[in-house]
């Protein structure tokens, strides 16, 4: 990876705290980027400033609630003032939440739409005119697969994440022309505890936050509309989209339900 391509380029991260975030505003870090920590969680997010500050590179902490669109728009705003532009967004915050239909508590579909979905909007809409007027920049969605596959008991979230990637999309047409790119990274499971229960070792296959990390940055480098990882979550993406039926019986037997744990 080009080491200069992130030199100096100011990235926000929502969901900094831990997981994705936290791994993806260590590579960014790394790689000479300035870092806006963004979560809800301000003593997480000051101990990830240390350590990046620490190895000589340059992060602040912004605690924000991503359902709360003036924390949103005064976290971009102190970022404006702190350094005058705003080149990347990673779009990561997000919150599990399951339930089977039969049992749905609206309020379970209210409460990921809040946060997995009006938090990325709500970002986006916070970022776009500095990006509009200095004519360039890139976002990221972190939207998981289940924002392409539909799992049993995930309602509440594949809901928000599926509107999430038509958000996206819509998003990368309409900017394109403006200097912006789009990339929607789609990982399928991320290491957590939650995963540990699926009878095939090679479907279950976990990726750490620090590969996916790594995909996006690849990804904003070269500019890629979509990201799916690792190569288990593509192949059911397009079982799915070739051979839904085929689709549905391999989430069955697998026992595919809940990707991943952000």
């Amino acid at each position: 990876m080009n080491n200069n391509f992130f030199l100096d380029k100011v990235a926000i991260v929502t969901g900094a705290s831990s997981g994705i975030g936290r791994a993806t505003a260590l590579a960014l870090a790394k790689q000479g980027a300035l870092v806006a920590l963004a979560a809800r969680r301000g003593d997480a997010l000051l101990e990830l400033a240390w350590e990046i500050n620490r190895q000589g590179s340059n992060a602040i902490v912004v605690p924000t609630d991503v359902t709360v669109r003036e924390e949103i728009e005064e976290m971009v705003r102190e970022v404006l003032v702190r350094w005058g532009r705003v080149d990347i967004l990673v779009s990561n915050a997000g919150e599990y939440i399951q339930a089977p239909i039969v049992d749905l508590d609206p309020a379970d579909i209210q409460r990921s739409f809040d946060v997995n979905f009006f938090g990325g909007v709500y970002c986006i809409k916070a970022v776009l005119p500095p990006m509009l007027a200095q004519k360039s920049g890139h976002i990221v969605f972190v939207t998981s697969m289940d924002g392409k596959i539909g799992l049993p008991g995930d309602a509440p979230y594949v809901s928000a994440k599926f509107a999430l990637t038509g958000f996206c999309e819509v998003l990368r047409q309409e900017v394109r022309e403006n200097g912006i790119s789009v990339t929607n990274v789609l990982p399928g499971r991320v290491d957590t505890p939650m995963i540990d229960h699926l009878k095939f070792s090679w479907m279950s296959a976990k990726i750490s936050p620090e590969e996916v990390a790594y995909a996006i940055l690849d990804g904003i480098r070269r500019r890629k509309p979509i990201m799916i990882l690792p190569p288990q979550a593509r192949l059911l993406y397009y079982v799915n989209v070739f051979a839904p039926s085929l689709s549905d019986r391999l989430a069955r037997a697998f026992r595919l339900e809940g990707w991943e744990s952000l």
